[in-house]
């Protein structure tokens, strides 16, 4: 495998390439999105590689999930692969569009700091809900784009897979925060260290994700989760990230979130129509207002 290092071209400017598709002057090939009831769909779209997450996709991804974020029309996002894989983890067939090592013997991986890691943390800081919908394999930072959404829905063929040990790297996008809080030390040791397939089946009974389902059923299944998130009220997005907060918070940080989460939330349409709705005993009809 080849990977960036001095002697290949410099990566690309991720933002430059973001901000290109989302004005329209450069058109995405590797991502597809579609918005239909509230819900923006995030297709990772190279099945050749099996959505690779090199750093063209990822500079389209990023481009994507910030129009689906900042769209008035849009409530929740669902993220899914197309073809047999979600995403196979970083790109390390080198060129342009592989993944960036350290510029120089000593320091970080530039990559993560400059595409990566911003990446997850726009997940992590999304003021909506977000779905992923996980076919086939999610391998590498694949697993950390799944489980950094709010709810993970996986075809029973599926599998996550954290094989850093095979190339001599560790897992990274935030694989090693996001694993011992979901599943314990023991497991994310196990899953990090064995480098061993996590079959869907197995990472539901470990509470890994929410739903594990018959491959045909797993568009839908999470295109119905996602809908009842674009139907509730805007303080699901407080909601979310209050929940993200307090695996760093501690008690008396968490319950003053909580506090300043409730005062937005009071201050909103859909709190106004919740409560009304309740008094006059009748299903509330959110704007996500």
């Amino acid at each position: 495998m080849a990977w960036l290092t001095p002697g290949y071209p410099a990566f690309p400017d991720r933002q430059q390439i973001a901000e290109d598709v989302m004005d329209g002057a450069q058109a995405p090939t590797k991502i597809r999105s579609a918005t239909e009831n509230g819900i923006a769909v995030i297709t990772l779209s190279d099945p050749s590689t099996l959505n690779a997450a090199g750093l063209d996709l990822m500079a389209e991804l990023t481009a994507a999930l910030g129009a689906a974020i900042a769209a008035s029309d849009v409530r929740a996002i669902v993220i899914t692969g197309e073809g047999r894989g979600f995403c196979s983890g970083a790109n390390l067939s080198g060129g342009a569009s592989g993944r960036v090592t350290g510029g120089s013997s000593e320091g970080p991986n530039e990559g993560l700091l400059n595409v990566y890691n911003p990446f997850v943390s726009q997940l992590r800081r999304s003021p909506k809900p977000l779905v992923a919908a996980v076919n086939g394999v999610a391998a590498g930072v694949g697993v950390s784009l799944a489980l950094a959404c709010d709810l993970v829905v996986a075809a029973e063929s599926s599998y996550f897979l954290l094989a850093f040990r095979r190339i001599g790297l560790v897992p990274d996008g935030g694989a090693t925060w996001l694993l011992p809080r979901l599943v314990g030390k023991a497991r994310a040791m196990e899953l990090m260290l064995l480098g061993e397939k996590l079959p869907a089946a197995t990472a539901l009974d470990w509470g890994l994700i929410n739903r594990c389902v018959p491959d045909a059923e797993l568009l839908p299944k999470a295109l119905e989760l996602a809908q009842a998130l674009a139907n509730g009220p805007k303080s699901l997005g407080l909601t979310r990230n209050l929940v993200w907060d307090s695996l760093d918070a501690n008690w008396h940080e968490q319950i003053e979130a909580e506090a300043y989460a409730q005062g937005d939330a009071s201050r909103t349409g859909d709190a106004r129509e919740g409560i009304m709705a309740f008094v006059q005993k009748r299903p509330a009809e959110f704007k996500g207002l």
